[in-house]
């Protein structure tokens, strides 16, 4: 992805997240000379990659198959005592039409919660012991409302709604066409999307940069480094 799309995709998403009443942490705003010049103060924000994330899965087209993210908060997978945090918060923004490919996590259980905007489809299924998507049907929680749907069914979150994504449950979403864009939030257990999403297709989860213009706020990948 080129670096003036990503600059492109945020500056939209921020105006999003403003008509939806919807602040960002400070460090959301904060520009590379700023990030320049933080200290080990801010070690938590880059080691457990809180910040902007953005993807277009390989895609090659963001709109048609695409994300936007930012991690509010999180702990860690991989140091648990000077992270002891057990769970982790996000705010997405999908677009009408917008799919984020079918995948599942091994160790994260997330609620996914249609914040604002338009309608949010979540197409879901079981999974079967070698990992394909199996034709049982799947047992689905709504806001606290358990039931068994058949495998491949779609549930459409108005907004206020959520549903709970257990582990190895195959799941796919996008906004529904018409509706608007959907601001999603995700409550979850520990989140670390560099090996815990399982994929069904092969996709590139992270996008290589081209880089055309400066930055306008990094994205997590960009600041991971800096207190090496």
């Amino acid at each position: 992805m080129k670096r003036s799309e990503l600059n492109t995709i945020i500056k939209d998403a921020i105006n999003f997240l403003d008509r939806q009443n919807f602040t960002l942490p400070p460090f959301g705003y904060w520009t590379m000379d700023e990030w320049a010049s933080v200290n080990n103060e801010c070690r938590e924000i880059l080691d457990n990659m809180l910040g902007w994330d953005i993807t277009d899965f390989g895609s090659g087209d963001y709109l048609k198959v695409g994300l936007l993210l930012f991690t509010i908060r999180n702990g860690s997978f991989k140091d648990k005592q000077k992270y002891p945090k057990p769970y982790a918060e996000k705010i997405l923004i999908v677009g009408e039409a917008q799919v984020t490919p079918y995948h599942f996590h091994w160790s994260k259980m997330e609620d996914i919660i249609n914040r604002g905007g338009g309608n949010l489809l979540v197409e879901v299924y079981a999974s079967t012991e070698t990992e394909d998507k199996s034709d049982l049907p799947v047992n689905v929680n709504v806001d606290g409302r358990a039931f068994e749907v058949p495998a491949g069914s779609v549930i459409k979150l108005t907004p206020g709604e959520s549903i709970t994504l257990p582990c190895g449950q195959y799941h796919r979403f996008w906004g529904e066409k018409g509706a608007g864009t959907v601001l999603v939030g995700e409550v979850s257990s520990v989140n670390d999307d560099t090996v815990d999403n399982r994929f069904y297709e092969p996709v590139g989860r992270f996008p290589e940069i081209y880089e055309d213009e400066p930055i306008l706020y990094p994205l997590f990948s960009d600041i991971r480094g800096l207190l090496q």
